[in-house]
């Protein structure tokens, strides 16, 4: 098979010596992939190889492509991201693409770690109370989005408040206050997740400002995007970039007011 140095050097860096069986049915097929995903695209990466892997994994949990997500999960764990990093990914999915895609993805993360010799459950990483869970998650939408978190209570109809509550509360309260992984990372990956689920670009334009604001600017997001694209396709990743041109025009560091539900 007609793989480029890099390609291979990158690929084993990943999978060591596991060789896709597609190598015997498909090999023409690997080669176009592999050298394009593990040569072209990785050369533009700036990314730390460990949240490379993490952005993966979170756009394969929003797809539900179960078998892939076996194959990165390994070589996740190969490159050192954490059973922890992990276990909160597949936990931080559940409010965005919610549990109907993310529950075999759980029960996949379970088999592999389990696999590997990780003993489970892993250890708690809830910081807040049925008390406390939704001042802290308002607090944290108010870090990353501003005022436009009480514009948006304050602009939702009486019968639909209680969803702003459950935002406040259980996206942002339950999942982005747990430790095991920092506010900009989670927001990066919940960019990632959007991008993979596809039809989300008015959440996705918000989170391109939620990021900008906790320091993941806009050659950090097209840093993700690139090593998404073999993974999510170019329609998902041509309309993740549009959102990226809304809020964060190229040479400016500015965002528009987001919208960030």
């Amino acid at each position: 098979m007609a793989l480029s140095e890099a390609a291979r050097t990158h690929h084993d860096e990943l999978f060591g010596e596991h060789r896709s069986t597609l190598t015997q049915t498909d090999p023409e097929f690997v080669e176009l992939f592999d050298n394009f995903a593990f040569d072209e695209i990785i050369a533009h990466d700036e990314l730390p190889v460990t949240l490379r892997l993490q952005a993966i994994l979170a756009a394969l949990i929003a797809m539900q492509a179960l078998g892939e997500l076996r194959v990165m999960l390994g070589a996740a764990l190969r490159v050192g991201v954490t059973p922890v990093e992990i276990k909160e990914i597949v936990y931080q999915a559940v409010p965005y693409v919610g549990i109907g895609r993310a529950y075999e993805a759980l029960h996949l993360v379970n088999e592999v770690l389990t696999g590997a010799g990780v003993a489970l459950p892993l250890a708690g990483q809830s910081t807040t109370t049925p008390a406390t869970r939704e001042a802290a998650g308002r607090s944290v939408q108010e870090e990353i989005f501003g005022d436009a978190i009480a514009a948006m209570y304050e602009a939702s109809p009486r019968d639909q408040v209680h969803i702003q509550h459950h935002l406040s509360a259980h996206c942002f309260g339950d999942h982005y206050t747990r430790t095991g992984l920092d506010l900009a990372t989670r927001e990066l990956l919940t960019f990632a997740m959007l991008t993979a689920l596809g039809g989300c670009e008015p959440q996705l334009t918000g989170h391109v400002a939620g990021n900008a604001a906790v320091g993941n600017g806009r050659a950090r997001l097209l840093e993700v995007l690139t090593q998404l694209l073999p993974y999510v396709g170019y329609p998902r990743t041509l309309n993740a970039i549009g959102c990226i041109n809304k809020v964060l025009p190229e040479d400016t560091g500015s965002a528009d007011e987001p919208d960030p539900h």
